[in-house]
């Protein structure tokens, strides 16, 4: 009898212990749970943090983009030419300009009267240069060999001083309003060729055809 009693109280007991851990063990869930939820809004405000350092950083890359582009040195201008004058820029041809007007003259006379500076220059340096270097060799071959020389030379420049008459005559049908027009026919030699070739007194066409006609008579 007293042997089941002792049973029944040990039995109790676990029971009543049992009951008492479950208890506690459903008590670390629910806190466990309470503490995820609180801790979701963390995460998510951490993203918003970093989708903002994203957007200063990337504000910050444009910045040092445009610092960058800013201090870019300017593109040169186009001041290569066309014709035989370096230095001397294209004539830009505004919308229904007058042909030959004064703006068109006075960039003619300047490519005219720079060819011609620097033809005779040329000159000038033939003549020095052969006045400095003649000499008498004694071997025949090198007198030979200078001799070739200077008559080259002198050829370029004879070919230039020819070249000086034609742009005299240019300034002077400048002068009298006659430069651009071709001789042939009278029509616009046009602004292109005239600074391709200044002394052109022809038009393509009538050029073409007096090229024809040279080809026919050779």
């Amino acid at each position: 009898m007293l042997n089941q009693q002792k049973l029944e109280i040990v039995y109790m007991a676990a029971k009543k212990k049992a009951v008492t851990s479950k208890a506690a063990a459903t008590k670390k869930t629910v806190a466990k749970k309470k503490t995820v939820k609180k801790a979701a809004p963390k995460k998510a405000a951490s993203g918003k943090t970093s989708g903002k350092t994203v957007a200063r950083k990337k504000a910050a890359t444009k910045k040092v983009a445009a610092k960058k582009t800013a201090t870019r040195k300017p593109a040169r201008k186009n001041t290569s030419q066309i014709g035989p004058v370096p230095g001397i820029a294209p004539y830009r041809e505004k919308k229904g300009e007058e042909y030959m007007n004064e703006r068109q003259v006075a960039h003619f006379r300047d490519i005219l009267l720079a060819w011609k500076r620097s033809l005779m220059e040329e000159v000038d340096r033939t003549v020095h240069h052969m006045q400095d270097d003649a000499a008498n060799f004694p071997d025949p071959n090198d007198r030979a060999t200078q001799e070739s020389e200077f008559s080259m030379e002198l050829r370029a420049r004879d070919r230039e001083r020819k070249l000086i008459k034609k742009i005299d005559e240019s300034i002077r049908n400048l002068d009298n309003s006659e430069f651009g027009y071709c001789e042939a026919c009278g029509v616009e030699i046009g602004v292109r060729r005239l600074e391709a070739r200044p002394t052109a007194t022809l038009c393509i066409d009538c050029k073409y055809l007096d090229e024809i006609r040279e080809k026919q008579m050779g």
